[in-house]
């Protein structure tokens, strides 16, 4: 059974809200040029207003391996502290990581688009939290697949942080795109935990302002 984002039993998986994971899939659409991937350059934050604070954008720094660049600000409420620069696979149990590694390899790789239904652990203070994740593979500056843009929907109440899932089933899309697939050596990276200025996915000057 999963949550509504009301904390009342819903059902299924099927009854969480997908409006933003909707709203980033339809603008990363937008932005391809026929079969090829959308490129880092083009996004604008504007693109996904609705969806910003949900929102990810992730680096390829290995096999299986990528750090969040830049996390919206439900992924500091999830974990307590700004996940910038950090590993995906810190939102991630010990036990789930050997399977993300070869589901967010794939995404890079094929590549293809990635869903993930997760189910975060319990305990007090932290009640029941499934959520539903999409990566969607993008060129880098050297036209290689080693980005992707991302949106998480939980659904139930966030608790106490930390809150690390488990994937209860993967799905993976493939888009046919016609691209440059990330080395598989890497350099050793000199400053893995640099964080780039808190800001929205896109242009560092663009901001969202509410009014």
């Amino acid at each position: 059974m999963v949550l509504g984002f009301t904390g009342r039993g819903t059902g299924g998986p099927e009854r969480i809200d997908l409006g933003m994971i909707a709203e980033v899939r339809a603008y990363w659409e937008a932005l391809r040029d026929g079969d090829m991937l959308p490129r880092r350059e083009k996004v604008d934050p504007r693109g996904i207003a609705g969806a910003l604070e949900h929102s990810f954008l992730i680096e390829r720094i290995g096999p299986g391996l990528a750090r969040f660049r830049i996390a919206g600000m439900i992924y500091s409420d999830l974990m307590g502290m700004d996940i910038r620069g950090m590993p995906l696979s810190c939102l991630f149990l010990g036990a789930a990581r050997t399977r993300l590694q070869t589901d967010l390899e794939a995404v890079f790789r094929a590549p293809s688009i990635l869903t993930l239904d997760l189910e975060a652990e319990r305990g007090l203070g932290r009640p029941a939290l499934a959520a539903r994740m999409v990566m969607l593979p993008m060129l880098g500056q050297s036209d290689e697949t080693d980005l992707a843009i991302g949106c998480i929907e939980p659904a139930g109440d966030i608790g106490r942080a930390p809150r690390r899932f488990a994937i209860a089933s993967a799905r993976h899309e493939g888009v046919g795109a016609q691209t440059r697939h990330p080395a598989t050596a890497f350099a050793e990276d000199p400053a893995p935990m640099l964080r780039p200025p808190r800001a929205t996915i896109g242009v560092p000057h663009l901001r969202l302002v509410k009014g």
